[in-house]
């Protein structure tokens, strides 16, 4: 029997060793039980992956749901996966097509109308490595449905969300922003060659600025806006990236791709901490890899390109003569320059607490 002892002890440490290495790599769970009773919470591309698994978990925590998605069908159908699941009635499938600025606003007033307040809004929908894609509007894909249409979506919503502060919104990232540049000069990839990659950390980039523009503007308002990295998770997200399409590459990668992928249930996690926890009350303005605090790249912190970003996109999606934020006019500068010092002084005396959930 002794003879069997060290192999057994081997193969023992090794599974204890890459299970937890599994679990370093992927992160952990939400560590907060919070219920959100009552409060209405807006996921878009919330029919699959992590928006699928945020919306079960949030309606699980008894809120009011709306999954705006482009398919009807599919979103039809995971609502009520999801109101059978959890026993919550209250998840509600709506159509949103995010590359097309009509559906947006038809969305946007439709949730006006009907709903009473919207507490969360959860900018989960994305698309990844695509094609040389246009949207309905004629803007490059990736940066007109990662960044654009949902930067016209929180716009439209600003009044309700302001309405039903505290709020929150919470924009999805990518650590993959730390190789973005926006170019001002060519922002739909019509005068150089088309780089699908560079679209999407273009894209990515984008919504850690408008993250920290948005978060500047909204100080005194009870609406916080914070961007997060959920983390390489398996989803629909990288049908186009091309990842394992041979044998050889299936055969070597795997291993080490399961070491770090985590599942669309995990990937929700820092989704869900974002929108529930206590500890994030009143913290606005942050970038978070998984469910940490992390510095972004340093040209998502430049301000003059995020201020810049803003105006550009206002005046792409027809927002310039539109709302409060929207314009431009020396009141609305001076404002936003002193909310701009308001917050950087905030961070500093008041940094974020560092999370430690099981696994992470």
């Amino acid at each position: 029997m002794s003879k069997y002892i060290l192999p057994l002890s081997v193969f023992g440490t090794v599974v204890g060793g890459a299970v937890l290495l599994k679990s370093h790599m992927t992160g952990g769970r939400c560590p907060s039980q919070a219920t959100i009773n009552g409060k209405t919470v807006i996921i878009t591309g919330a029919n699959t992956g992590i928006g699928k698994e945020t919306a079960r978990e949030l309606a699980r925590r008894g809120g009011r749901i709306i999954m705006g998605c482009r398919d009807m069908a599919k979103c039809e159908a995971a609502a009520k996966e999801i109101r059978g699941k959890t026993l919550n009635h209250q998840v509600y499938a709506r159509h949103l097509d995010l590359a097309s600025m009509k559906s947006i606003r038809e969305f946007a007033e439709k949730v006006k109308k009907e709903e009473e307040h919207v507490d969360v809004l959860i900018n989960n929908a994305g698309v990844m490595r695509c094609p040389a894609w246009k949207t309905e509007d004629g803007f490059e894909m990736q940066f007109g449905v990662n960044h654009l249409g949902h930067f016209l979506l929180t716009n439209l919503l600003l009044d309700k969300l302001k309405e039903s502060a505290p709020s929150r919104v919470i924009n999805l990232a990518s650590l993959i922003h730390l190789i973005g540049q926006i170019d001002f000069d060519d922002l739909n990839w019509e005068k150089k060659k088309f780089d699908t990659k560079q679209a999407y950390c273009q894209s990515k980039l984008a919504n850690v600025l408008f993250t920290r523009e948005l978060a500047k503007r909204l100080q005194g308002t009870g609406v916080t806006v914070n961007a997060v990295h959920p983390g390489v998770v398996a989803t629909e997200l990288g049908r186009h990236t091309g990842l394992h399409q041979s044998q050889f590459s299936s055969t070597l990668l795997s291993p080490f791709f399961s070491m770090m992928v985590k599942s669309p249930e995990l990937g929700a996690q820092p989704s869900i901490y974002l929108a529930v926890s206590e500890e994030m009350e009143g913290v606005t303005g942050r970038y978070y890899d998984v469910l940490m605090e992390k510095e972004p790249a340093p040209q998502a912190l430049d301000e003059e390109t995020a201020l810049r970003l803003w105006e550009v996109s206002s005046r792409l999606v027809g927002l310039e003569n539109e709302g409060q934020f929207a314009k431009s006019n020396p009141a609305a500068e001076t404002q936003t320059k002193a909310a701009h010092t308001d917050l950087q002084e905030t961070q500093r005396q008041n940094p974020a607490p560092a999370v430690s959930a099981v696994g992470l």
